[in-house]
């Protein structure tokens, strides 16, 4: 059976409007911003962030890329597998907060990699198995953690820029874990050997 022209026509325009109405709720572009010059993405860029808050972006970004490159040699040098599982955790938790902040530092302009801390990535380096794991347990796991802690907790109540305070305090309880299970593997070691 063959329907009515004005029947199809319908149709197709109930779609057309559809796909307008979903369309209305997708965000801007903000390529289309940065083009012009003007909306949200240019006004958001123009705003600086205080000191404080980009302290805290450059040091939280060297403490994250330092401890996903530490967590990924110990997917390969340390030689016990509780290492290696805390080790993969590490990666996943970091490189979510990283993707995060990241979003936030480019609102404000800032487009540049977090370092590394070179020093401590290059002593692990040479490394492996039990002296790998007490190495990393104790300079990345505690060491780390405990400032990035420390870090976290400072932006979350003193920060400045509102979304960088929420991303601090949504961390915080994460990169706390982490540092308490860290602190209990390292005490755990000596206890077992006594």
């Amino acid at each position: 059976m063959k329907l009515p022209f004005d029947f199809t026509v319908s149709r197709m325009r109930a779609m057309a409007l559809m796909v307008a109405a979903c369309a209305s709720f997708l965000p801007f572009a903000p390529v289309a911003h940065a083009q012009t010059g003007t909306g949200p993405a240019q006004s958001t860029q123009s705003q600086k962030l205080s000191t404080v808050d980009q302290q805290f972006l450059q040091d939280a970004g060297q403490a994250g890329a330092t401890e996903i490159a530490a967590s990924k040699l110990a997917l390969t040098r340390a030689g016990d597998p509780q290492v290696r599982e805390f080790a993969e955790r590490m990666i996943v938790d970091h490189t979510k907060l990283a993707r995060n902040l990241d979003v936030i530092a480019k609102r404000h302009g800032i487009t540049a990699p977090p370092a590394t801390d070179s020093s401590l990535i290059g002593s692990l380096k040479n490394l492996q198995g039990a002296d790998f794991d007490r190495a990393y347990i104790e300079e990345v796991a505690v060491a780390v953690h405990q400032k990035a802690v420390e870090l976290f907790r400072k932006e979350s109540e003193n920060g400045n820029d509102t979304a960088l305070k929420a991303a601090a305090n949504k961390a915080l309880p994460v990169i706390s874990h982490h540092y308490h299970y860290a602190m209990a593997r390292q005490f755990a070691k000596p206890k077992a050997t006594s």
